[in-house]
């Protein structure tokens, strides 16, 4: 049996200080993951279980650059993310079995048509459409858990065209890096090369073409990109 057209290309993440490559398997997200955003859109965190959604591999936008403006809709708006990054996987897995699993952090941003979003929250939809787009998810180099610092707690920054958006720490997460590993292993397997993006704070908001968004996350990454 041959393939009836060409197979497409894996989508890989470069590792920091490394000529290694990060070969990327699926994408998970977590919503509502810290209560402030939580508040800032309308809902209340303490009823409010970890939301888990998914992003296509293929429309990962890899480093800093251009980041296409998507079609079917006038509110784009950026999240800035913590990523983990595993090479290890496994289900109904431990603290520690995690711990083991993470190969890494990068800076995400997860981008979100809310005006898409809002219509499907209205008829009690699917997010898929909002969420899940060409370009709708941009990361940075990959930075080996060894040498991340504390990614757990620390300050994740973002600035559009130079003025400061958000600007928080990650130990605000309701479901820290690890917990929230932890239960996505319960609902499927997890397995290497899967990324999660873990949630953003407050201060999420629209962007237009030419917007320049830069993501800062203390000791782990960097990620600078222009829409177009």
């Amino acid at each position: 049996m041959t393939l009836i057209f060409d197979a497409a290309e894996p989508t890989t993440i470069p590792v920091q200080d490394s000529d290694g490559l990060f070969p990327v398997n699926r994408i998970f997200c977590i919503g509502k993951n810290y209560a402030d955003h939580v508040r800032e859109m309308g809902s209340d965190p303490s009823d409010t279980p970890p939301c888990v959604f998914m992003k296509p591999t293929g429309c990962l936008v890899v480093g800093d650059g251009d980041l296409p403006y998507p079609s079917a809709t006038e509110d784009l708006h950026y999240e800035g993310e913590l990523v983990v990054a595993l090479s290890k996987g496994g289900k109904d897995l431990d603290r520690a079995a995690v711990e083991d699993a993470i190969f890494g952090y990068a800076a995400g941003l997860d981008m979100t048509r809310r005006d898409v979003q809002a219509g499907l929250k209205e008829r009690r939809l699917p997010w898929d459409m909002a969420k899940s787009f060409d370009g709708c998810a941009a990361i940075s180099a990959i930075k080996p858990k060894a040498e991340a610092g504390n990614p757990h707690a620390t300050n994740l920054k973002l600035s559009v065209n130079g003025d400061v958006r958000q600007n928080d720490t990650t130990a605000k997460m309701i479901w820290p890096v690890v917990d929230a590993l932890v239960h996505l292993s319960t609902l499927i397997e997890l397995k290497p090369g899967d990324l999660l993006f873990t949630g953003t704070p407050e201060g999420v908001g629209q962007v237009v073409r030419g917007d320049r968004m830069d993501l800062v996350i203390a000791d782990v990454a960097e990620l600078s990109v222009t829409l177009k």
